[in-house]
């Protein structure tokens, strides 16, 4: 079976402002090793670079990640930022279909999937978000909802591609809420996603691709996502915003990879 190293993702959204986006990243440099599992955080757009800053002053093998970026390269497209400007401050990772840009900015599985291939043709990692919504959920339809989501997001992305995608299952109903899936159901909705993966890619790319849980992760559940055998870590909202509360997942998450 193929070894899947923990990726642990810290979406900072809308929140924190320079100084403290600043004493964050600090504090995770300084206290974060990651020779055991991948580290990612996306801070607000407007301090991307200064974080990145921080990260390379302390030598840091934490990856500077985008929570937006535009498809197009360059142009008339105001208020947007490219990939190419992402580059050129040290970015390496970016979210796509998040479900607060598909639902709250309507972002379409279109968009989706123009923003991922951009981003991967640019050599830039991914993680594709994906997820229901309570009302699909309560009708049955996660999976279906799930793989509906997967094929339009990956469509026209090659096998060599997907090595640089990591897929995080975020149930929409969970995220910002204090809601959380059990693992029980995460596991098997991501299962249902490897299964998917195994169909379009074949055995060694569904055994090779990393997929994390989203929805309100906290420390005090989540070792429980990370017992699970399809969870591969997990992308943090609110409790990435503080440190120590971040800090303790990331353990959790080394622990976890060593049992």
């Amino acid at each position: 079976m193929t070894e899947r190293r923990k990726i642990i993702g810290g979406n900072w959204k809308m929140n924190l402002n320079r100084k403290d986006s600043i004493a964050l990243a600090e504090k995770l440099a300084d206290e974060t090793d990651t020779q055991s599992l991948d580290l990612c955080i996306y801070p607000a757009l407007l301090y991307l670079d200064r974080v990145g800053g921080v990260l390379a002053e302390a030598g840091s093998s934490i990856k500077l990640g985008a929570q937006n970026f535009y498809a197009k390269s360059n142009g008339s497209f105001t208020g947007e930022i490219s990939l190419a400007m992402l580059r050129d401050i040290d970015c390496k990772t970016v979210l796509v279909g998040h479900s607060e840009r598909r639902h709250k900015l309507g972002e379409s599985d279109v968009l989706v999937n123009q923003k991922l291939r951009a981003a991967l043709d640019a050599g830039f990692d991914a993680t594709l978000c994906i997820g229901e919504t309570l009302e699909q959920r309560e009708a049955d339809q996660t999976n279906a909802v799930n793989t509906a989501q997967l094929c339009y997001g990956l469509a026209g992305v090659n096998s060599h591609q997907l090595r640089q995608v990591t897929i995080a299952y975020e149930p929409v109903w969970a995220i910002g809420t204090g809601e959380s899936a059990t693992p029980e159901d995460a596991a098997s909705a991501h299962a249902a996603i490897r299964r998917y993966v195994e169909f379009a890619y074949g055995k060694e790319a569904a055994a090779a691709i990393r997929i994390q849980y989203g929805g309100s992760v906290k420390p005090d559940n989540a070792a429980d996502f990370f017992a699970q055998t399809d969870i591969d870590g997990a992308l943090v909202g609110g409790a990435s915003l503080e440190a120590e509360d971040f800090l303790r997942i990331i353990r959790l998450a080394k622990s976890a990879e060593k049992h």
